[in-house]
């Protein structure tokens, strides 16, 4: 089987191999394992900061110019673009015996159109984003909604969104992700919710996952005596700015920045942190969600996308409003609860442990031989 990749997540040459962003190689070395040829069509170019990862199975890649939006010269240089990025498309999808959409995107949003030219070609589509119909996104993601969901235009399509939405047609299939394995799951220790609390950031530190709010709130509930700890896990473009609050506001004994840590680092932090706390403005499946609720940490994050159904709506978790005061007084409520945190934790966990590396591959192996 040709297995055809249609991504904007750039794939790079190191060292005579192709390597990408370390989470999504991971997933991709899953599918890879059932298709004889893979074969990725993406921009090969990146000028930021990126942790990489080799493929397992070398793909054949199809260079794309990526396209940017953000100032006038890149507009103009990005639309004479798309007619060579439309062909080079659909030149690869005659090919394919399975075509594979990374969405959203911009190239997704090329190889949405695309696709629909090849109504007989078995099809699957990853969207990564928020699913939710009611979610305030750009156009260009609510169009790429719109035509993976379109029976018509779409043939023979899974699209895997995160979460259980009402109303959505055939195309449409829940779906989930997952990092540990069989081989990862314990039962998580007996947590003390009446000493020290700690609490974990996992995430990028940018505006969109709001981490100044999260430190915000943790001094906000030691300023109130309670004996609060946050540890910050991740990198970003906030970093200086966080770095700065810690130390004008003598947080540094209450709030630690960690930068990127390996898995097992993350790991063993989340075995016997008390919570994780993600005040996030948008989401698809957050693993810095799922991750802690693995060990039994307690989740408390804002209620966007799939977040609150895999809170089972403040059942294994607290859903937050990311509205300082109202976050303080809803925390410090849950804490006087020590019996319902203590079932919470139980929940998050047994929850979490139902979402394997295993039970992942098997869904993937499904879509692939369907």
């Amino acid at each position: 089987m040709r297995f055809l990749v249609i991504t904007n997540a750039p794939t790079l040459k190191e060292n005579d191999s192709y390597v990408a962003y370390e989470p999504y190689v991971r997933e991709m070395n899953i599918w890879s394992k059932y298709v004889d040829d893979m074969v990725i069509v993406s921009p090969t170019k990146y000028d930021g900061k990126l942790l990489t990862l080799s493929f397992n199975k070398q793909p054949l890649v199809v260079s794309l110019k990526g396209l940017q939006f953000n100032s006038f010269n890149k507009v103009i240089s990005s639309l004479l673009s798309i007619p060579l990025i439309f062909f080079k498309l659909f030149k690869e999808c005659r090919k394919a015996d399975h075509i594979h959409l990374r969405c959203p995107g911009n190239i997704g949003f090329i190889g949405c159109i695309v696709q629909i030219f090849f109504p007989k070609k078995m099809k699957t589509a990853k969207y990564a984003g928020n699913w939710d119909p009611k979610a305030k996104q750009p156009l260009s993601y609510k169009f790429q909604k719109w035509i993976l969901s379109n029976t018509f235009l779409t043939k023979n399509m899974q699209v895997l969104v995160y979460g259980e939405w009402k109303h959505q047609t055939k195309n449409i299939k829940p779906f989930f992700t997952a990092t540990f394995n069989n081989s990862d799951r314990e039962t998580p220790i007996k947590r003390d919710y009446s000493g020290d609390l700690k609490f974990v950031f996992i995430g990028s530190l940018v505006e969109g996952k709001r981490p100044l709010l999260a430190i915000q709130i943790i001094e906000a509930l030691h300023k109130e005596g309670i004996p609060v700890y946050l540890d910050v896990y991740g990198d970003g473009v906030l970093k200086a700015l966080l770095e700065k609050y810690i130390s004008d506001n003598k947080l540094e004994k209450t709030v630690t920045l960690y930068g990127n840590q390996p898995k097992e680092v993350i790991k063993e932090t989340l075995k016997t942190a008390h919570f994780s706390i993600l005040p996030s403005k948008s989401e698809g499946w957050p693993k810095a969600i799922a991750e802690p609720m693995f060990f039994g940490v307690i989740p408390m994050a804002t209620s966007v996308s799939c977040v609150p159904y895999m809170l089972d709506f403040g059942n294994r978790g607290i859903l937050m409003e990311a509205d300082l005061n109202k976050d303080v007084i809803q925390i410090k409520e849950a804490l006087k609860d020590k019996i319902r945190l203590e079932t919470m934790s139980k929940k998050a966990s047994n929850w979490s442990q139902n979402y394997t590396l295993e039970v992942f591959e098997t869904e993937i192996s499904k879509l692939i031989n369907h």
